[in-house]
């Protein structure tokens, strides 16, 4: 069972930086290669780039919870969440692709 985890390509936990524009201000996010390309797949389903979903949640949870301790470890856990299956409903996702176009 190990060796599916410890056998695993280590490109995909190489660490990636990339600058994204969050509230006006350019800031910095490392995340492994992983991540980056779930963030990728997750923010195309809804008709989005990276930078606008990761702008767009940091917003939302901004309103929601207000504040964000560890903004990596929370795009982490949204991609744990999405590969457990959660999604935005149809509507949610209508609105986002309207708002991008």
């Amino acid at each position: 069972m190990c060796r599916v985890f410890a056998g695993q390509d280590p490109e995909g936990y190489r660490q990636i930086n990339r600058s994204i524009r969050i509230g006006g201000h350019s800031t910095s996010i490392q995340l492994e290669a992983t991540f980056w390309a779930l963030l990728d797949e997750i923010a195309d389903g809804q008709g989005l780039t990276t930078p606008k979903f990761i702008s767009k949640l940091y917003d939302e949870a901004i309103e929601i919870n207000g504040e964000i301790p560890n903004f990596a470890s929370m795009l982490r856990t949204t991609c744990a969440l999405y590969l457990r299956g959660h999604r935005p409903s149809d509507h949610e996702q209508a609105i986002l692709r309207s708002e991008a176009a």
